[in-house]
């Protein structure tokens, strides 16, 4: 067998800033280090600005109403009160770039991250990008149990990531495994044609009147990590699901969907639930959420691939080194697209004060 012939690396491009990620957290930082005339890029893996909007499941739509669906510089088209389609959204990113004029590099996947010297140095296939600080803004990965390696080979298991409509399923029950905001929708979704069984603690449900004007103003002030109640609801969204907005657990009823316990395990090769049943289904869906993934980054700072501890995306032991996009971040709405602009508007702050400090004194 022969060798695979070695990678070319090309001449290293030069920025102040690198921006890793193209989705709604990176095109907000974008726009705020455009406004304060930083030279930056952002790298996005995707083929095209939104992409990962597109691949999410066909009837999906927002929760969020589109007034509050907007990144900063730039409305949300058509009704205010509308619940964008996920097509809709990608089109409106594809828009954003375009309308701002935002330097975004597609189809550059960043495999690593590292130090070099006084710089930052990011490769991305055969390509190689220098940057004084980065902007780590790429998203999480689809997160499932280990246990779910053991399940019958015959069994097609896919994530909500995957999960497009029916027609992907096999004929069979399904099992959908987690009953937050997307299992009960991509439960309702299969139901059209399948028999299919939501497995999950109950999530609780909010009325869409928190997206009201005072209400989202009010907990998007108050929900934050600086006040107690924003700190228990940061306890709460990292260890349950999203809670049902628009699906109610009689819809779910109506549309003959058995609710289940938590699947805790796998025994002779089927999903196993906390009661000790054992179901026998042909599909398993797992919206089981995402995960960062910062093994890619080949920092001291984020050793296990975790995301390294951070001040509103500011990580202090890596000086130079920004995120964007997570969970709680600073405040409840910081991984929804209306919350990502404030967090950018404050780590293009800190890009642009660490700049000033180092930058020679002209004489």
């Amino acid at each position: 067998m022969q060798n695979e012939p070695e990678r070319v690396i090309q001449p290293s491009e030069r920025f102040d800033v690198v921006v890793v990620g193209g989705g709604q957290a990176g095109l907000a930082a974008g726009f705020h280090l455009a406004k304060r005339n930083i030279n930056f890029v952002i790298l996005d893996a995707y083929p095209r600005a939104g992409e990962a909007w597109r691949k999410r499941w066909h009837s999906l739509r927002l929760f969020t109403p589109a007034r509050i669906d907007a990144l900063p510089g730039l409305p949300f088209p058509g009704p205010a009160r509308a619940l964008p389609t996920k097509d809709e959204m990608a089109g409106y990113l594809e828009r954003y770039v375009k309308h701002h004029e935002l330097p975004v590099r597609h189809g550059m996947r960043v495999e690593s991250l590292r130090h070099e010297g006084d710089r930052y140095v990011l490769f991305a296939g055969d390509r190689r990008f220098e940057a004084d600080q980065v902007v780590v803004a790429a998203g999480a990965y689809p997160n499932r149990p280990d246990f779910a390696a053991r399940l019958q080979p015959d069994i097609l298991q896919l994530h909500s990531a995957e999960y497009r409509e029916p027609s992907q399923l096999q004929s069979g029950d399904i099992l959908v495994v987690g009953a937050g905001n997307s299992g009960a929708e991509i439960a309702m979704d299969a139901a059209r044609d399948h028999k299919v069984w939501l497995a999950g603690r109950p999530t609780g449900t909010r009325s869409p009147r928190v997206f009201s004007r005072p209400a989202w103003w009010l907990g998007n002030k108050m929900l934050t990590v600086n006040s107690p109640g924003g700190r228990k609801a940061a306890r709460e969204a990292a260890s349950k699901g999203t809670p049902l907005f628009y699906v109610k657990e009689e819809d779910l009823a109506a549309a003959k969907i058995t609710r289940l316990p938590r699947v805790e395990g796998v025994e002779g090769g089927l999903p196993r639930l906390e009661d000790g049943r054992r179901l026998e289904v042909r599909n398993v869906v797992w919206c089981t959420g995402f995960r960062p993934d910062c093994s890619w980054i080949k920092l001291p700072s984020a050793t296990g691939g975790q995301v390294p501890p951070h001040e509103r995306g500011v990580v202090i032991s890596q000086p130079g080194l920004y995120f964007v996009g997570l969970q709680f971040q600073f405040a409840l709405s910081s991984s929804l697209v209306d919350g990502v602009g404030r967090d950018a508007a404050y780590v293009a702050d800190r890009i642009a004060a660490a700049r000033t400090q180092t930058k020679p004194v002209e004489v």
